[in-house]
């Protein structure tokens, strides 16, 4: 154990500061410790996977962790972007237009609804789809046209017996309004 501490030490002090100047460089001071301290704790981690030189290992740890992070920040910017999507406008129109959209997604095929909801509500690219789904992304591609194509007629159709208007918002924003996650997680389940 002294071993590998004594490795550890000599290999933080000699490499340390290069690596912070690496994420520097990328991301800016205001993030670089954080990531040179997670860093070397994966370094102490798997001191056994550490090469020599240990720099360009190192090196190759922070951009991963660097990039981890602009993952995150993503993900809570999308998240912030999408309650405020949800807190926006006339709730009366966004219930109704969450009604009719549900109501034209029952009418469709159990496939059609797979397909839809795996990119609308799931947020999977058509490449992430066609794989759940065991197609090429190009025949993905088709079936997403064609399934989107039905749920616009779908969706005219209901508003149509309903004797109303379903209010959809921009291009093919039927499907881009998500419900809130609790209908979420209850309608996958009655289609499942």
């Amino acid at each position: 154990m002294a071993d590998d501490a004594d490795r550890f030490t000599g290999m933080y002090d000699e490499c340390r500061q290069r690596v912070w100047a690496y994420v520097v460089s990328r991301a800016g001071r205001q993030v670089a410790d954080e990531v040179v301290s997670e860093t070397f704790a994966i370094a102490w981690r798997r001191l056994d996977d550490v090469p020599e030189p240990a720099l360009p290992w190192l090196l190759g740890v922070a951009r991963n962790v660097l990039r981890d992070n602009v993952r995150a920040e993503a993900r809570r910017e999308a998240l912030a972007a999408e309650l405020r999507a949800w807190t926006e406008g006339d709730v009366a129109d966004q219930v109704t237009e969450r009604i009719g959209v549900l109501r034209a997604l029952a009418t469709l095929a159990e496939d059609d609804r797979e397909i839809l909801v795996l990119v609308a509500w799931h947020g999977l690219s058509p490449k992430e789809a066609a794989r759940v789904i065991g197609c090429s992304s190009a025949a993905f591609r088709v079936r997403l046209h064609r399934a989107r194509k039905r749920l616009k007629q779908a969706m005219e159709d209901v508003a149509e017996s309903a004797g109303g208007h379903v209010p959809v918002h921009g291009r093919d924003r039927g499907l881009a309004a998500r419900p809130s996650l609790p209908h979420v997680r209850s309608y996958n389940e009655e289609w499942s």
